[in-house]
Formats: structure tokens, C-alpha cells, sequence
């Protein structure tokens, strides 16, 4: 029986080294791209650090198939189960081989890695040949060569363990069948958490292509078939032509004049963007919701602009940070979060900010690994990004991180450091399920929502106490706040899904550098959070035009919807 677990661990330990060569053989590749952007060697070398549990991860589901040959090898031993086992594994280190070099050859065109669309060029061969240079097409088919039988051959010389002559222990195999499943499992997901493993854990650099070295392959293009799968090859939602789409959104998008007013008192001030886990616009007294569940919030509109016809088009937080950082509607069937060789052309409100002097952080109580929004908060080149685990350890948390108001708190005190113009932003989690909270219950109706009730009431409470500190604070009087939901929630309203009512949300700017005249004011525009950026940028004095998504709400001729 020993061999059985002999053969099972050293099958892992090969597929962990085969994709350490591989990423090797990616990176030397393109090393060219390594000097132009001047990374250094430790950076460099990180990639095989922050790769390791998406390897770990691949590796399980790639065992998948060598777990049930050795689960009948521990009842039935016969030689054309090792052979069969041996087939698997070279099929697999083929496919590999191929999708690695693949890459070789897309990255300086595409800088992505490879996902589903490219799987179409498979239907004509010739074409991939003919758009290649004839030299790098034979050095390409050279590296594929290579990987495949420098790695059979080593898998086959170190690693190949032959089953034979085994004795029956039900017993063992009986365990065997109970714990090993239970082991890969654990290992595809990532650990035992809530949230599974996604191209997130193996992004922490700058450079794009060191997140991309560290990206496994094969579990990429597995995400991203996956995400796709149900449209693969088509657009569900062609029902024009591209021209008369074109025409459509010009001109529903078109504004004939410009009647922007302008409410701040400088052009340069602090940016404090404030995004609410799940607050639904029932929440706000001020748009339709029952008083005394977010009663802070209602004072806080006195110092600044209510929003009150805002509409979230998503609902999940990964649609809400596209459409709040790229001005990008959500879509359905999948976000573009999930599908990193589309969000990286998307415009960024933070690179925008960046190149006009602003410092930039980003601040989350839990996992930013959740619909790979970590990726994505990479992409968008914040200097500085915490997440729960760069908190200390002896802060208090909940199931799903930590409380409000310790990450409150901890923004708080980073902002004392910050460089000024600052943008940073905060993302709360204390109103997603479970809703637990360090604080007594307040609100005691709401039957089936109270929980959630309760939790936006301790964010209110929050925010506040966030506030209050904050005006004590050199930089305060010089800071734009900007309150959004990321999405909205059901609520004892009991909305049908599909109603607008389901979908509205809070934005409330304020802060000391709105001009006097405008506080307090409601502004009744109908929008959503894409058109965040269209409307703050022109206060700002930055044109707006990338961002061909977003409206400014503050122009009175700008065309509404959500």
C-alpha cells in the first residue's frame, strides 16, 4: 500500500516542478520584456512564490484521473493500468506543452495569456502558421518538442512508479477512497475557505507580466472556457449589426450642450471613495427607505449631493468595481473581472488620478480573491492594496474578515501617511452574509432581513465614527467623500428581481469642498455607478472621453438611463 501512496505523491511533486520549468521557460522567453520594464531579479523570482497555489490547485484536478487508477490498482493490479496511467500523463504533459508555447508565440501580440477565443483558430491550423514569422514558428514547435519529452523523460525516469504485486487491504482502500478525494478537493479550491481559489491569488505585481508568469495555464484557460461556455463562439446579445449598434449608443449617449455645474471649491482636492457591500437604496430614508436604519447617513447628505435615481446594473461586487473604476456596465452571464484579457483594456479612474499627481490605496476588511476582483485592483496599479491578510492578526474579525469599523480605523490612520492629493478607497463587507457583527441588535423587525438591517445600521454607525475622526484630521477640510453600494440587496421592500426598485442604490458625495450653495441638495438624475467618472472627472478639470460608458450626472442635458 505504500507504493500506492509512493505513486500518488510523487506524481504531485512532478506536476508541481513541470510547471516551475514551464513558468522558467515563459520568462527567459520574454525576457526582452523583463528589461524594458526594469524588473528586478527578486520580483522576477516572486512569481514562483505567489504561483504555488494555483500549481497546487491544477495539480489536484490533473490527479483526478490517477487517483481512480490507483484506487482500482489497490483491489485489481494489472499492467495496463500503469500503461493507462502513463498514456494519461503524457497526454496531459502534451497539452500542456502545447498551451504553454502557445502562449510563447501570443504574449508579444496579445500580452495576454491564452483563453477561450483563441481555441477557434484550432478549426484552421494554416492560419496560425501563416500569421507567424517562419524562424519563431520552427523555434516554437523547437520549445514544444523540448517541454514534452524533457519532461516525459524525467517523469518517467524519477517520478514513474510502477504498481505491481500489491497485496488487497480493504482497509486501505477504503480510507484511501474516503480521505484522498476529500484532499484534491480541498487543494482545487484553494483551502478550506469560502471563496474558491481564481487567477487572484497569483497576481501581486505591477508588471502584468510577472501576474501573468504566475497564472497557471491550464487552470486559466479553464476558467475562462468555463466562463464562456455557455456563448462559446457567439454573442448572445447580436440582434444588430455593429454599425447599428453603433448609431444606437451614439445616440443615446449624445449630450448637445454642456450645462455642467461645478461644485467643488478646487480642482485638486482628497478623493475618499466609500463603497458599501450590498446597501440597497431601502436603506436610505431619503429614497423611500423607513427611518432609523442608516440615521448617520441621513446627516451626512446635509454636507454634501444625494443621489437620488441611482441604479446598480449588476449584482455582485466584481460587476460593481468595474463599473465604479472603468465607468464598464455589468453584463450578464459572467463579469469582466473573471476574464483578465479583457479588463486589461478597460480605462482605469485610478490610472487617470495617478498621472495627474494623485497617491492611491485601496482598503478591504476581507478576501479580494472574490470574483478575482484582486486581479483586477492589480491591474488598476493602486500603490498600496490591503486586504485581511495584511492586517495584524489581533484585530477582531468576522466569518468573512474583519469588522468595518477596525478597517475604518486602519484607513484612517494610512491616510495620516498618504502624500496629498490622495484618491483611497475603502470597501466595507459588515453587510454581507453572514452579517456578523461585533455589536447588539438595534433594529428588531424586518423577519427575514433583520440580520441584514442590523449590519448596515453598524456600517452607518460606522461611517459615522469614520467621519468624526476624519474632521479632526490636517487633510479633511481639502476631501471629496463618495458613498456607493457595489450592488444593491433584497430587502423587506420584497422587490421581484427584475423591478427597478430591486436595483437602487445610495451615492452621496459631500465634504467641506463642496461649495456651500450645493449642500444638501438632491440630484435627481437617473444613472448608475459607471457614471462615477463622467461626472467627477469634468470637476476635476480631466476630459472624460476614454470613458465613453459614463454620463455626467451634473449636466443638466445629459441623456438619462441606467
Amino acid at each position: 500500500m505504500k507504493t500506492i501512496l509512493k505513486s500518488l505523491i510523487k506524481q504531485f511533486i512532478f506536476w508541481l516542478l513541470f510547471f516551475v520549468f514551464l513558468r522558467a521557460i515563459f520568462l527567459i522567453y520574454n525576457y526582452k520584456f523583463l528589461v524594458i520594464e526594469d524588473i528586478g531579479f527578486c520580483e522576477i523570482i516572486a512569481s514562483f512564490w505567489y504561483a504555488i497555489n494555483l500549481d497546487i490547485a491544477s495539480t489536484c484536478y490533473i490527479l483526478l484521473v490517477p487517483f481512480i487508477i490507483l484506487l482500482v490498482q489497490s483491489l485489481y493490479c494489472h499492467a495496463w493500468l500503469n500503461v493507462f496511467n502513463k498514456i494519461y500523463t503524457a497526454i496531459i504533459l502534451f497539452l500542456y506543452s502545447l498551451l504553454t508555447t502557445a502562449e510563447l508565440g501570443i504574449y508579444e501580440e496579445w500580452k495576454t495569456k491564452l483563453h477561450y477565443k483563441a481555441l477557434k483558430y484550432l478549426s484552421n491550423p494554416t492560419e496560425i502558421y501563416d500569421s507567424a514569422e517562419t524562424d519563431i514558428f520552427f523555434i516554437l514547435i523547437g520549445i514544444l518538442i523540448l517541454q514534452f519529452l524533457l519532461g516525459f523523460f524525467i517523469y518517467n525516469k524519477f517520478f514513474y512508479q510502477k504498481i505491481k504485486g500489491i497485496k488487497r487491504n480493504y482497509i486501505f482502500s477504503v480510507l484511501f477512497l474516503l480521505i484522498t478525494p476529500v484532499l484534491l478537493v480541498v487543494g482545487m479550491r484553494g483551502g478550506i475557505r469560502q471563496i474558491p481559489i481564481n487567477q487572484s491569488q497569483s497576481y501581486y505585481s505591477k508588471h502584468n507580466i510577472l501576474n501573468l508568469a504566475a497564472v497557471n495555464s491550464g487552470f486559466n484557460l479553464y476558467i475562462s472556457i468555463f466562463e464562456n461556455l455557455k456563448n462559446f463562439g457567439k454573442n448572445p446579445f447580436e440582434f444588430y449589426s455593429s454599425e447599428e449598434a453603433g448609431l444606437v449608443v451614439d445616440g443615446i449617449y449624445k449630450t448637445p450642450i454642456d450645462s455642467t455645474i461645478y461644485i467643488l471649491k478646487t480642482q485638486r482636492p482628497n478623493i475618499v471613495l466609500i463603497i458599501m457591500e450590498s446597501w440597497s437604496g431601502d436603506l436610505i430614508e431619503s429614497l423611500g427607505g423607513e427611518p432609523g436604519i442608516t440615521p448617520k447617513f441621513r446627516e451626512l447628505e446635509k454636507d454634501g449631493i444625494l443621489f437620488t435615481n441611482i441604479f446598480s446594473p449588476g449584482t455582485r461586487s466584481e460587476q460593481g468595481m468595474a463599473s465604479i473604476f472603468s465607468g464598464f456596465p455589468a453584463h450578464p452571464i459572467s463579469a469582466i473581472t473573471v476574464q483578465p484579457d479583457k479588463f486589461v483594456k478597460l480605462p482605469s479612474f485610478n490610472h487617470v488620478l495617478k498621472d495627474a499627481d494623485y497617491s492611491t490605496s485601496f482598503y478591504f476588511g476581507g478576501q479580494l480573491i472574490y470574483g478575482n476582483i484582486k486581479s483586477y485592483i492589480i491591474y488598476n496599479d493602486f500603490d498600496k492594496i490591503t486586504e485581511i491578510y495584511d492586517f495584524p492578526d489581533d484585530i477582531p474579525q468576522g466569518k468573512l474578515g474583519i469588522h468595518d469599523e477596525f478597517v475604518f480605523d486602519w484607513q484612517l490612520q494610512e491616510l495620516n501617511k498618504e502624500r496629498v492629493p490622495f484618491f483611497s478607497t475603502v470597501f466595507t463587507i459588515s453587510t454581507h452574509s453572514p452579517f456578523d457583527m461585533p455589536m447588539d441588535k438595534k433594529i428588531f423587525w424586518g423577519d427575514n432581513v433583520n440580520m441584514y438591517l442590523n449590519s448596515a445600521w453598524y456600517t452607518d454607525s460606522c461611517l459615522d465614527d469614520f467621519i468624526s475622526k476624519a474632521k479632526k484630521q490636517a487633510w479633511f477640510d481639502n476631501t471629496l467623500f463618495i458613498v456607493v453600494a457595489d450592488h444593491s440587496h433584497y430587502s423587506y421592500r420584497n422587490w421581484s428581481y427584475f423591478s427597478p426598485e430591486y436595483h437602487k442604490i445610495p451615492l452621496l458625495v459631500f465634504g467641506k469642498v463642496i461649495k456651500d450653495e450645493y449642500k444638501g441638495m438632491k440630484c435627481d438624475k437617473l444613472g448608475s455607478q459607471t457614471d462615477i467618472v463622467g461626472t467627477l472627472f469634468p470637476q476635476l478639470g480631466i476630459d472624460t472621453k476614454e470613458f465613453h460608458w459614463s454620463k455626467n450626472l451634473l449636466n443638466s442635458e445629459s441623456p438619462e438611463f441606467a
